[in-house]
């Protein structure tokens, strides 16, 4: 048995059943783990590094949570982990498994081997 690639989600901890990001993974074959930024680096220190994280902007404009966001990347970067942004500039999550499936898809395939 093939074991499913873990994703790391990052949120304001505002989760809404409609958009949940866990389930459109679930439905393209990833595990994900869902925490809020301010928790992201203990889970990440008791996680397998993940595949990628995904990091879902709060509906409302935030300049803290952007900065913590931007840490993060930074983090992770250095450690060869993509980081995808969910909920930018408005995009709606319209057609967001599509999206989503193409976004993670080339960030996970473009990641180096360790």
């Amino acid at each position: 048995m093939v074991a499913l690639q873990q994703v790391l989600v990052v949120d304001d901890g505002v989760r809404a059943v409609d958009h949940s990001l866990s389930g459109e993974l679930a439905g393209l074959g990833y595990a994900s783990v869902t925490a809020s930024l301010e928790a992201a680096d203990d889970v990440l220190a008791v996680i397998a590094p993940p595949a990628a994280v995904l990091v879902q902007a709060p509906a409302r404009r935030d300049p803290a949570y952007a900065r913590r966001a931007a840490r993060l990347r930074a983090r992770m970067r250095e450690k060869g982990i993509p980081v995808i942004l969910i909920g930018e500039n408005g995009d709606g999550r319209g057609g967001a498994p599509v999206d989503l499936a193409m976004r993670l898809g080339a960030c996970v395939a473009a990641k180096p081997d360790y």
